[in-house]
């Protein structure tokens, strides 16, 4: 059943410490529907909710949650505006969630380096 075997996570050949960057990963930030919502927030001034909804291939329920929760921790703000008398939310990366989130690509990044492929 195995396909060969099995590597020793503990031995003298192992890691004695966890990777460079992992004790720097943003929890809130391992979701993929909120990294992609900053992610894309990063590059635009707003981006309203439609959009988002379908850039990042979600339903309505889940991305209104993932968002809020960004928006609570303070990572995004959100302005809600009617166009043609229909409610339209507009979404902007805060200056701490642009913070919070180049600190985490950078944990990403040192992971990725660090790894031994």
């Amino acid at each position: 059943m195995s396909g060969g075997p099995a590597k020793s996570v503990s031995g003298s050949g192992g890691a004695t410490t966890a990777p460079a960057g992992l004790d720097q990963l943003d929890p809130l930030l391992q979701h993929r529907s909120r990294l992609g919502a900053l992610v894309l927030l990063s590059d635009a001034d707003t981006i309203n909710f439609s959009r988002l909804r379908t850039l990042l291939d979600e339903t309505d329920g889940n991305l209104g949650a993932q968002l809020r929760k960004l928006e609570d921790a303070g990572y995004i703000s959100v302005e809600k505006k009617f166009t043609d008398r229909k409610p339209v939310s507009w979404y902007c990366l805060t200056a701490s969630g642009r913070q919070r989130l180049r600190a985490h690509l950078q944990a990403i990044e040192m992971l990725l380096k660090s790894a031994k492929l």
